[in-house]
């Protein structure tokens, strides 16, 4: 299920300078540091690149299908964040003296406005340190602060790392109703 994308409202570009300001160093499990930040415009090839490089597993897991080159339209589409109804957190670290995408958590608002569908991705080389949970941990306080009342995911039934983080999260799994092979995860915010 595709979050559905809502137009900037008036207040938007306002709560986006405010939050370009924000930003965190913080230190994963194995003591790696990270820069964690709300996505910008500016790292569409950085977005990209990070699609590009996930393993066929991993693409499968967070888009529920499989592909090998993201598509323009796919890349617009998260691109495009409001910073009120859609929120997307991105971990960066440098790599060989450049700076890469390591990590992205984001939500979307649901079409009563009250909910929001999230995601969570890390790149193959930097899972088990921690990383999707503190990205989650910034979605989740920045929903909260949005007044969402519940975050859920829809995610494949054996995506057993999905599974294993929504537990530790507090998240409850429920079978989909239409869809015996996706599960849904839910917190009640």
């Amino acid at each position: 299920m595709a979050p559905t994308t809502k137009q900037p409202s008036a207040g938007s570009s306002a709560l986006l300078t405010a939050l370009e300001g924000d930003h965190w160093i913080e230190s994963l499990r194995d003591g790696t540091r990270v820069l964690v930040r709300p996505l910008r415009k500016s790292d569409r090839s950085m977005e990209e690149a990070f699609i590009r490089n996930l393993s066929a597993e991993a693409r499968r897991y967070r888009f529920l299908g499989d592909f090998k080159e993201p598509s323009k339209e796919l890349i617009d589409q998260l691109m495009h964040v409001d910073y009120v109804h859609d929120m997307a957190f991105v971990a960066l670290a440098h790599d060989d003296g450049h700076l890469r995408e390591v990590g992205i958590s984001r939500y979307s608002a649901s079409a009563d406005g009250k909910q929001c569908e999230c995601a969570v991705t890390v790149a193959d080389d930097w899972r088990h340190r921690g990383l999707a949970v503190l990205l989650m941990h910034h979605l989740i306080d920045m929903a909260r602060k949005h007044k969402f009342t519940r975050m859920f995911s829809i995610d494949d039934a054996g995506n057993e790392p999905m599974h294993e983080l929504a537990n530790f999260l507090g998240f409850k799994r429920e079978s989909h109703p239409e869809d015996p092979k996706t599960v849904v995860y839910s917190l009640p915010l």
